[in-house]
């Protein structure tokens, strides 16, 4: 499955493995990633393809405003992924 722009993707490698993220643009094989608090939209973390796991394409007003290149706030970001994280995506324990 090819990874898009406004995808929710969870980093495999580096220091912040297991974390999620959404992704801002697409270049060539670099993913630009935000997720409002580690990773600012001002200055998203560029990540390979083969680092990243795909997670889902849900369409919120956030997923939207990506698309759709509209200005994205960190707060905007860092609540739909607390969100996703309460609804779709529960942390598993033990």
């Amino acid at each position: 499955m090819d990874i898009a722009k406004a995808d929710i993707v969870q980093s495999d490698a580096g220091r912040d493995k297991g974390k999620l993220f959404f992704v801002l643009d697409v270049e060539d094989e670099y993913l630009l990633l935000a997720d409002g608090k580690s990773r600012k939209v001002e200055a998203p973390k560029r990540k390979k393809y083969r680092h990243v796991r795909f997670v889902s394409s849900v369409e919120t007003r956030v997923s939207a405003k990506i698309t759709g290149e509209e200005i994205i706030t960190n707060s905007e970001l860092r609540k739909a992924l607390a969100v996703f994280r309460e609804t779709d995506y529960p942390i598993q324990e033990g």
